[in-house]
């Protein structure tokens, strides 16, 4: 590696609960010199950064990003050239739907010293606050965790037909504009109407909230809440667990949603 540049963190955030931030990633965040953040993340875990730490507001939302992926990408070098450790705080885990592997690619390109460590995944956090288990021995086998929002140029497009009958539980990030489509691409796949459905806002944050609906109708009760990202869509019969598992944090009703 080039020992004129300093190392570089990919770091997995959590979920957002600042509680579920693994202790690798605390510490790193105490001995950082910079460190580039997302939207998703929870900016009280700065609090854990020194005073001479430098911090940089590198989020992304829908349509709307701070800076395009590439001129992020270069950031890490730029700052790799001044500071020793560098620290790339992604929400969740830096390879789940993350773009870790493209800033990477970036880093191993200028010989940069780089070190992943996971994170907490929403995916499997944000359900469990709810009381919603992705998988259980008697109602679901197997779970998937899918993007509902594929790349601008095509490639990779979810055949969602497929996927209707392929995992007991689908597990969908970034799909909340797409959620009627979704769900009428499964029901032609031959997954039932009357299957159970849950979008959850906020995920593990004290604000959080949920909506449960069903494939056949989860696009217009959307819409008549008002339901908007961040969120993340469950699918399955595990969705049925969140009236009888008790859920960590007290969600708001179905008629409150619309002021959250």
């Amino acid at each position: 590696m080039n020992t004129n540049y300093g190392k570089v963190w990919l770091v997995g955030a959590g979920p957002g609960d600042p509680e579920l931030i693994t202790m690798k990633a605390a510490n790193l965040l105490k001995k950082a010199d910079v460190i580039l953040y997302d939207y998703l993340v929870n900016t009280d875990l700065l609090d854990y950064c020194q005073p001479h730490c430098q911090m940089v507001y590198v989020g992304k939302k829908k349509d709307k990003h701070t800076f395009p992926q590439n001129e992020l990408n270069e950031m890490l070098v730029h700052y790799a050239e001044d500071n020793q450790c560098i620290v790339r705080l992604k929400g969740g885990d830096p390879f789940v739907f993350g773009r870790g592997v493209e800033e990477i690619m970036t880093l191993i390109e200028h010989d940069i010293d780089y070190e992943v460590v996971p994170g907490i995944t929403s995916g499997v956090a944000v359900p469990a606050y709810m009381g919603i288990p992705v998988t259980a021995r008697h109602t679901a086998s197997s779970v998937t965790f899918v993007t509902g929002h594929p790349a601008k140029n095509g490639k990779n497009a979810v055949d969602w037909q497929s996927l209707a009958k392929a995992s007991d539980t689908l597990v969908v990030y970034m799909g909340i504009s797409n959620a009627a489509h979704i769900a009428s691409e499964l029901q032609q796949g031959g997954k039932g109407s009357d299957t159970p459905v849950a979008v959850i806002r906020w995920g593990t944050y004290a604000q959080q909230s949920m909506l449960k609906s069903t494939l056949n109708t989860i696009g217009a009760d959307m819409q008549e809440a008002g339901f908007k990202p961040p969120a993340l869509m469950v699918i399955g019969e595990v969705v049925n667990y969140a009236s009888k598992l008790k859920p960590v944090i007290q969600t708001v009703t179905k008629q409150e949603l619309s002021h959250v």
